[in-house]
């Protein structure tokens, strides 16, 4: 039987007072809490399966807030994202409700709330990849890294290490469309991907992260790979999800 082991951890870093990061796998979430140990689950392959990390936007109220509604949004529309369309849809859906639920036209202290979010939809023979922002999607293939998502973010100027976001979910203080980035890649059994918030990928260089993913799998990777944010100084929220086909 085939089967999707995830395994995830996310953990405020060293430098903010709390962590806006939630994550979705299936039906489970975890929004804008600690997790010590990475948490690995096993699922079936079969119905859609939905596994995300929505980033809450620094700088703007309710990051938490935001992040915490997409990723329970997510996880209850989850076995319904069979298409490309579906996708689509509902990370709009996603978009208009965390307008609305920072008061929509009416101003109040969640007014310009936002979050990232990108993720993949696992499916029996294809994988499902999207995205609105700058968290990231990467196939893990031994020691290479392919990034899948589109980031949503102009190049780092120099002596800046922050990045500005050029589309999110919420975010301003009147309703703005998205257009978010979703594609289809094969799927076979052995493949891995890797999900994660700009936490993990500003501090960590792509090679320390190949390095880390060629050894280890799993639940131990996603600690080796937390391990390196905190090690180079944990500047922001890390959320790290790891995705793998296996085959028994």
């Amino acid at each position: 039987m085939s089967y999707v082991a995830v395994s995830a951890i996310s953990h405020p870093g060293l430098l903010r007072e709390r962590n806006e990061d939630s994550l979705v796998v299936g039906p489970w979430t975890l929004c804008g809490t600690v997790t010590e140990n990475p948490q690995t689950l096993v699922f079936p392959l079969g119905t859609p399966l939905v596994v995300a990390v929505a980033d809450g936007l620094g700088g703007h109220p309710g990051g938490d807030v935001a992040s915490s509604l997409v990723a329970r949004r997510m996880a209850a529309l989850g076995p319904a994202l069979s298409s490309e369309v579906a996708v689509r849809d509902a990370v709009n859906a996603c978009n208009l409700a965390v307008y609305q639920a920072a008061g929509g036209e009416e101003r109040s202290e969640l007014s310009g709330m936002g979050t990232t979010i990108a993720g993949v939809v696992v499916r029996p023979e294809s994988l499902l990849v999207f995205n609105v922002g700058d968290s990231q999607v990467f196939a893990a293939s031994g020691a290479e890294l392919r990034q899948l998502s589109v980031d949503d973010s102009p190049p780092h100027p120099p002596g800046r290490t922050t990045t500005l976001v050029t589309q999110s979910l919420g975010g301003s203080l009147t309703y703005r469309a998205v257009a978010p980035h979703v594609s289809a890649e094969p799927l076979a059994s052995g493949d891995r991907f890797l999900i994660c918030s700009d936490g993990l990928t500003d501090p960590v260089a792509p090679d320390v992260l190949e390095e880390i993913l060629d050894e280890h799998e799993d639940g131990r990777a996603a600690f080796e790979l937390w391990k390196a944010a905190i090690e180079a100084g944990g500047p922001d929220n890390i959320t790290v999800a790891l995705v793998r086909v296996g085959k028994e």
